[in-house]
C-alpha cells in the first residue's frame, strides 16, 4: 500500500480509503441496501490486512450506525492508532435545533454525538459534509476551529460545494487565523468530471487533498450499462445522479475491460489523464466477487499532495441535464447545489477545449 501526505500535513493516509456509507443497519430504513456488521466484518478485515489506514464515514450514514459499526471494527480488527478515522457533520440529524447545518450550536453537538458513536476520543478528520448557505462562514470555521483546539478533531476537511465557497471558507479561517481544510471531498469519476474546471485548480493553489468520492459512479463504471444490483434498485439518491446520459462513458469502460479481459472494476489501474501533474487511480485487484460480503471494493480514491502547477485538461466537455433534482429530498438542493445538483445546470455552462480557451457546450 501507498502512503501519502493528507494536503500540505505531516499526516500520512494510504492512497486508498476505505467508505463505510454501505455498513449500516437495514433495519434503520436509511440505507435498505447496507451491509450489517456481521457481513461488513470479512471486509474490515481485508482492509486491515491490505493496509487500508483511511477509514471514511459520516454521521448521517445509517442513521448513525455506520459509525457504531466503524468504532466496533476499530477495536476488533486494528488498532486506534494505525487507523485515520474520518466522519462528517452536516446534513440532517434530527428535526430539533443543531440537527442540521454548520452552526455552532450544530457543530458541537454532533461532534460530541459522533464521538459516543465511533467510542473514541478524537476524530483524525472532521469534514463538513456540504456548504451551508444558512450560517455565516465565520461562525462556521470560528466552531470547527473550537473543536480542533479542545482536542476533539485534529483535522478538518470539506465536501461537495462549488470552488467560491470553499474558497470563502478558507479565506474566513486564513483572517481570523482559524484552522483551514486540508481536504476536500469531492464527486469526481469518468462520468462527473465538472470540478476539473475550478476546484482541482483551486485545490494545488491552496495545497488541500482531493478525497474523491464515487470513482466507480455508484457502481455504474462497475459493470455493463443496464446491469441491475440491489444497491441500485432500492438507492434513489443514485438513481438521480446517473442515467442515460453516461451510457456511451460507461460502454467505453465496458469494451476497454473486455479488450484487456480484466473485470470493469478489477484486475489493473483505472487511470483518469490528463490532469497535469496530478493522477487520480482506481487500484482494484483480484477476481469478480462471488460473495459481495468477502471481496474488499474501495468506493474511495485519494489523491493527496497536489501537483505544484495545474494544465488544464485536453477535454472536458458537460453533458446536457438528464433529469432534475426533484427538491427538498436532495442534499444539495437544500444547501445551495452543490455539485450533486450540476444536472440541473450544465446544460448552459461552457466546456473545456483544451488550455486555448473555452466555448459554449
Amino acid at each position: 500500500m501507498e502512503y501519502v501526505p493528507l494536503g500540505s500535513t505531516e499526516l500520512l493516509v494510504s492512497r486508498i480509503a476505505l467508505v463505510c456509507m454501505g455498513f449500516a443497519d437495514p433495519a434503520q430504513g436509511v440505507n435498505p441496501w447496507a451491509l450489517g456488521e456481521q457481513t461488513a466484518a470479512p471486509i474490515f478485515r481485508r482492509a486491515v490486512e491490505l493496509g487500508i489506514t483511511l477509514w471514511d464515514t459520516a454521521n448521517v450514514y445509517g442513521g448513525g450506525t455506520s459509525e457504531e459499526i466503524v468504532g466496533r471494527a476499530v477495536k476488533r480488527y486494528t488498532r486506534r492508532e494505525d487507523v485515520v478515522i474520518a466522519t462528517k457533520v452536516g446534513l440532517p440529524m434530527h428535526d430539533g435545533p443543531g440537527g442540521r447545518g454548520l452552526s455552532r450550536k450544530a457543530i458541537l453537538g454532533q461532534v460530541d454525538a459522533s464521538l459516543t458513536r465511533l467510542g473514541m476520543d478524537y476524530i483524525d478528520l472532521y469534514q463538513i459534509h456540504r456548504f451551508d448557505p444558512a450560517t455565516a462562514v465565520e461562525e462556521t470555521m470560528e466552531a470547527l476551529h473550537e473543536v480542533v483546539a479542545a482536542g476533539k478533531v485534529r483535522y478538518i476537511g470539506a465536501s461537495s460545494m462549488w470552488a467560491w465557497q470553499f474558497a470563502k471558507m478558507q479565506h474566513a479561517a486564513v483572517q481570523r487565523g482559524h484552522t483551514r481544510f486540508v481536504s476536500m471531498q469531492n464527486q469526481y469519476s469518468l462520468v462527473q468530471r465538472e470540478d476539473e474546471r475550478e476546484m482541482f485548480p483551486l485545490l494545488t493553489d491552496q495545497g488541500v487533498s482531493s478525497l474523491p468520492w464515487c470513482p466507480l459512479a455508484k457502481g455504474h463504471l462497475a459493470r455493463p450499462y443496464g446491469d441491475v444490483t440491489r444497491r441500485s434498485a432500492s438507492d434513489p439518491i443514485g438513481q438521480r445522479f446517473f442515467g442515460d446520459v453516461d451510457h456511451p462513458i460507461v460502454d467505453a469502460v465496458h469494451r476497454i475491460a473486455e479488450s484487456r479481459d480484466v473485470p470493469m472494476a478489477g484486475g489493473g489501474d483505472l487511470v483518469l489523464e490528463p490532469l497535469g501533474q496530478a493522477t487520480f487511480e482506481v487500484s482494484l485487484s483480484g477476481s469478480p466477487p462471488s460473495d459481495e460480503s468477502s471481496w474488499l471494493v474501495p468506493l474511495l480514491v485519494t489523491s493527496i499532495r497536489p501537483p505544484a502547477t495545474w494544465s488544464s485538461p485536453t477535454r472536458c466537455k458537460p453533458r446536457g441535464a438528464a433529469r432534475r433534482c426533484t427538491g427538498g429530498r436532495c442534499p444539495s438542493h437544500d444547501w445551495g447545489m452543490g455539485s450533486d445538483c450540476l444536472r440541473i445546470l450544465r446544460q448552459d455552462r461552457p466546456a473545456h477545449t483544451g488550455v486555448d480557451g473555452l466555448r459554449a457546450a
